[in-house]
């Protein structure tokens, strides 16, 4: 199993929680969740179960985690979920398979930029030209902990 990844985005006034985690070889998916308030507003699930004996499963695994972290991350800040109405209610737009190998990301433009403000420590700026991913910041928490401590309202909490 792969660690997952957690980030907190700051879109229109809104703080957005995306959070991407792998099931586990016995059950061979990568889930992502969007959460606004505590409700999930989209999520989207990839099977991996056709390459379930590659030699370098958890770099592929970890790979595809991080492009469909992403994908959620550029749809928000494009503007994709901007009306949705109730929890749920916007499924993530469908795409071809993605491919095996994966390449540097290309993020999106936005399609009308909200005004720059300062981030919080706990919240990742959402810049299109920078990378969202870095090792400092995988989270080793399980999605319980991060779930309940998202909807304490320490978004940035770690466990002790």
């Amino acid at each position: 199993m792969v660690v997952g990844f957690n980030h907190n985005i700051k879109y229109r006034g809104k703080t957005y929680h995306a959070q991407t985690e792998d099931s586990g070889a016995d059950r061979p998916q990568v889930a992502t969740h969007l959460f606004l308030g505590g409700n999930i507003i989209a999520s989207k699930r990839t099977s991996y179960a056709d390459i379930c004996g590659a030699e370098n499963l958890p770099d592929v695994v970890r790979a595809l985690m991080e492009e469909q972290h992403k994908e959620v991350l550029r749809n928000l800040v494009s503007g994709v979920y901007d009306h949705s109405t109730s929890p749920g209610s916007l499924p993530i737009p469908a795409t071809t398979p993605p491919a095996r190998t994966f390449g540097p990301a290309k993020v999106a433009a936005p399609m009308q930029a909200p005004p720059p403000t300062p981030a919080p420590p706990s919240e990742i700026p959402v810049d299109p030209k920078d990378t969202l991913f870095g090792e400092d910041l995988i989270s080793e928490r399980s999605l319980d902990e991060v779930i309940l401590a998202y909807l304490a309202g320490d978004v940035g909490g770690h466990k002790p």
